[in-house]
């Protein structure tokens, strides 16, 4: 187990729900990767992320699935790409990432309680 944190630090990280709207290649990606953009909805609008998600999902099946990402990051540089949310996931037992989603549809923007 990671170090325990309070609950007050975990009320700080602002998890969303969001839809892919865009995927593209990453060719500059030292990783396999995605660039991808999410709509969050109307408070915090559409986020890019770089997402190392190559082996589980093809740019086809990744449109229009919803998935929960981290809002309140600092912007990353990723190589030429600004990376404005960081998507979720886990590793499977290769150490390649399966997204976080929900179980059934729920607006854009809602937020992890």
């Amino acid at each position: 187990m990671e170090k325990l944190i309070s609950w007050d630090e975990f009320e700080q990280v602002d998890l969303r729900v969001g839809t892919i709207l865009e995927v593209a290649d990453f060719p500059k990606a030292k990783r396999p990767a995605y660039q991808i953009l999410v709509d969050f909805g109307p408070e915090i609008g559409t986020r890019k992320s770089s997402a190392q998600i190559t082996k589980h999902y093809s740019k086809e099946e990744l449109l229009g699935k919803q998935v929960v990402a981290v809002v309140n990051f600092p912007k990353k540089q990723i190589a030429n790409f600004m990376s404005e949310c960081l998507v979720t996931g886990f590793e499977d037992e290769n150490g390649d990432i399966i997204l976080t989603t929900v179980e059934r549809g729920v607006p854009n923007g809602a937020k992890l309680k």
